[in-house]
């Protein structure tokens, strides 16, 4: 009887990791590649709202969770930069968006958003996840994290979720560019290759957490 007692035990004590497993995942589960992504409204550094169903000239766009406080951002803002200024032009623009709690960050206020955006000279729409529910739509966990979709009629496809290349430290160092061979991809008229990859950053600063 005694035997039978801690069999049980433990199934529960596994059953309860089980359901924190599981609850853990629906939690930080965003869209799959291949996924419709619902457009969404949010609010510029260039004044208004955007979205993405706004500019009919877009095959698609280079999608980039950023922010202004986080060092690995930082590090990889002129790659993002240099990204909306090979691909836009190409029918890819790149939309940044601010998911963090500012706060927890008062690097990341809209007002600091707005500063920063002009002072560095932003080309792309730099946008404030005011809610937090576009980066947990995408499950987006960290700054900077990537993605590229592809509009198809007036819908917008999931086609490569992660990191935007191999070196989130050296610029100089980067052996594969994961957005850019994506994106070349898609206008050569071919598949992703690699389309899933691990985004390196800062953890995003939730409301609430």
């Amino acid at each position: 009887m005694k035997k039978i007692y801690i069999l049980s035990s433990m199934g529960v004590i596994l059953m309860g990791l089980a359901v924190i497993f599981a609850f853990t995942n629906s939690a930080d589960k965003g869209y799959a590649i291949g996924d419709v992504v619902n457009d969404f409204k949010l609010k510029s550094t260039s004044g208004g709202v955007t979205s993405m169903a706004e500019n009919k000239s877009a095959k698609g766009y280079i999608i980039v969770f950023t922010c202004n406080h986080c060092p690995f951002s930082k590090a990889y803002e002129s790659r993002i930069m240099a990204l909306d200024k090979k691909y836009a032009s190409l029918g890819y623009p790149v939309l940044a968006i601010n998911p963090n709690d500012p706060a927890a960050y008062e690097e990341d206020t809209f007002e600091n958003m707005q500063a920063v955006a002009k002072s560095k000279g932003y080309t792309f729409e730099y946008l404030q996840d005011e809610t937090q529910s576009v980066a947990r739509a995408f499950g987006a966990a960290r700054t900077p994290s990537a993605y590229v979709v592809k509009r198809e009629g007036d819908k917008f496809i999931m086609q490569y979720i992660g990191g935007i290349d191999d070196n989130s430290q050296d610029a100089n160092g980067v052996t594969k560019r994961y957005i850019e061979d994506a994106v070349n991809n898609l206008l050569s008229g071919k598949p992703v290759v690699v389309n899933l990859t691990k985004s390196v950053g800062c953890a995003i600063k939730w409301k609430g957490v």
